[in-house]
C-alpha cells in the first residue's frame, strides 16, 4: 500500500512528499547523513509501528495528521556533558600543541568543555590567554589528563597511563606495532585509544590524514634545512664574478614528504631527480618538473595503506648500484622511506656516503625510525670523515610547530565530530 510503500522507500534513501502523496528520490543522498536524516524523517512521520493496508482516504489522513511523535532516541552522551583535555607534550624537543585556539572555538561552540594544561601551547606561539579567550579553561598537567575526551600528538609514555581516567578515549599518534607495552597497559586502564597514524589513507579520510599534514611539512623543512647546511645557491647563476652551476637534488620516496620535498627544490632553482619503488609515483614526480629514475628489474613497490613494501635482494642491489652513481654526482641526497610497523630500510650505505662530494649533505626524514642512510645518528646532525653532513633531527614538524599544529588539530577536530551526529 502507499504508507508500506513510503516507509520501505524512505529507510532506502528516498524522501516523502505529502502533497505529491509519493516517494521521490532526491538527487543526491550519496553521504551517511543524508540517509540517516532520510530515515529519521520516516520514523518522525509515521513512527515505528508496522504499517497496515489502509485506503486511499486513510493514507492521506495518515500522512497530514498532527498527532504528536516521540522524538527519535539519541544514543551517546551529549557533547555538553563531555570533558576534552589537552596535556602539555613530554616528549623530548615536542613543541606542538594538539589543538590550536581556532579548533578550542569550534569545540566549544559544539558544546565541549575544553581543558588545557598551563603553557602547554608556548612551543607553537599559542599563549594561555589565546585559549582562554576561545573558551578553554586552563588547568594543571595532571588535571589535563583526566578528561573524558584526551587529545595528544605524541604517544603517552608509560608514566602517564596512571594519570588517565579509566575508560576514558585517547586521541594521539600511537605506533602500536613498535609500542605493544605501552598498548597493553592502556588497554588495562580500558582506555579506547585512536591512533592517527592509523588513519587509513583513502580518498573518505583524507580529511583526518594527519600523516600526511605532517609529512607535508618535514619534506618541506627538509628541502629548507639542507639549503641552510649547502655552501652554494640552489639556483645556477651567471655574474660578472664567474658561472655557478645549480645544485643538484635527489629525494628518494615519492610519498606525500618526498613530493613536498620534489617541489620545494625544484622552487629554488635546483635541478631535481626523484626515485620510488611504486611505478605509480613517476606521473607525480615527473609533474612537478623531476627526473624520475628507474632500474632494469621491474618489481611493484606498491604496499597497503599508501606506503611501499619491502623488496626482493636483487631488487635492493639494483638500487643500492643506482644510489652509489647518483652519490658521486648529486649535491644533495633526502630520504623518505618507510614501511609501517618496521625499522626504516637502510638505502644508502657508507660506501655511497664516501662517493659523495665534500660540502654534500644527507637529509634523512626516516631517522626516527632507524633512518635510511647507514651513517645517519637519529636525533643529531654529523658531519662525516669526507665532510658529508648527515642531517638526522626527528622533529621535523616540530620545528614549525605553529603551522604543524594548526594542521593537525584540523584532522583531530574533524575527526572526531565526524564519529558522532
Amino acid at each position: 500500500m502507499l504508507l508500506r510503500h513510503s516507509i520501505r522507500s524512505c529507510r532506502s534513501g528516498g524522501v516523502f512528499r505529502s502533497n505529491s502523496r509519493r516517494c521521490l528520490k532526491p538527487r543526491s543522498l550519496r553521504s551517511l547523513s543524508s540517509i540517516r536524516k532520510a530515515s529519521i524523517l520516516c520514523v518522525r512521520r509515521f513512527g515505528s509501528s508496522p504499517a497496515k493496508p489502509v485506503g486511499k482516504s486513510a493514507a492521506a489522513k495518515t500522512v497530514t495528521t498532527e498527532e504528536p511523535v516521540a522524538a527519535a532516541k539519541v544514543l551517546g552522551t551529549p557533547y555538553s556533558q563531555l570533558t576534552i583535555g589537552v596535556p602539555k607534550e613530554s616528549f623530548k624537543d615536542e613543541k606542538r600543541i594538539a589543538v590550536s585556539p581556532t579548533v578550542v572555538q569550534i569545540l566549544t561552540k559544539k558544546g565541549f568543555k575544553v581543558i588545557i594544561a598551563s603553557n602547554a601551547g608556548d612551543g607553537a606561539q599559542f599563549s594561555n590567554a589565546s585559549f582562554e579567550k576561545a573558551g578553554a579553561t586552563i588547568v594543571t598537567q595532571d588535571k589535563s589528563f583526566a578528561a573524558d575526551l584526551v587529545l595528544k600528538v605524541r604517544e603517552p609514555s608509560v608514566a602517564e597511563v596512571a594519570k588517565f581516567k579509566e575508560g576514558s578515549i585517547l586521541y594521539s599518534f600511537m605506533y602500536p606495532a613498535r609500542n605493544k607495552e605501552l598498548v597493553d597497559k592502556l588497554a588495562a586502564r580500558k582506555l579506547t585509544v585512536f591512533g592517527m597514524d592509523c588513519v587509513p589513507r583513502i580518498s573518505r579520510a583524507q580529511v583526518f590524514d594527519a600523516l600526511s599534514s605532517m609529512s607535508n611539512i618535514s619534506g618541506y623543512k627538509a628541502v629548507v634545512e639542507s639549503a641552510s647546511h649547502f655552501g652554494r645557491f640552489f639556483a645556477g647563476q651567471i655574474t660578472a664574478a664567474g658561472k655557478m652551476p645549480p645544485a643538484k637534488v635527489l629525494v628518494i620516496g615519492g610519498g606525500v614528504a618526498g613530493l613536498s620535498a620534489v617541489a620545494t627544490a625544484k622552487s629554488l632553482g635546483a635541478i631535481v631527480r626523484g626515485f620510488d619503488t611504486r611505478a605509480a609515483v613517476q606521473e607525480q614526480i615527473e609533474s612537478l618538473g623531476a627526473e624520475f629514475l628507474t632500474i632494469s628489474i621491474k618489481e611493484t613497490g606498491e604496499g597497503t595503506g599508501g606506503y611501499g613494501k619491502e623488496m626482493s635482494k636483487a631488487f635492493l642491489d639494483a638500487e643500492y648500484a643506482l644510489f652509489r652513481k647518483q652519490a658521486a654526482e648529486v649535491d644533495i641526497i633526502i630520504t623518505t622511506a618507510l614501511i609501517p610497523g618496521r625499522a626504516a630500510p637502510k638505502l644508502i650505505l657508507h660506501d655511497a656516503v664516501a662517493l659523495m662530494k665534500p660540502g654534500s649533505v644527507i637529509v634523512d626524514l626516516a631517522s626516527e625510525a632507524g633512518g635510511n642512510c647507514e651513517a645517519t645518528v637519529p636525533g643529531k646532525t654529523i658531519v662525516t670523515d669526507n665532510g658529508v653532513t648527515v642531517i638526522g633531527r626527528t622533529d621535523w614538524p616540530s620545528s614549525m610547530a605553529s603551522q604543524s599544529s594548526g594542521l593537525y588539530a584540523n584532522n583531530l577536530s574533524k575527526l572526531l565530530l565526524t564519529m558522532t551526529p
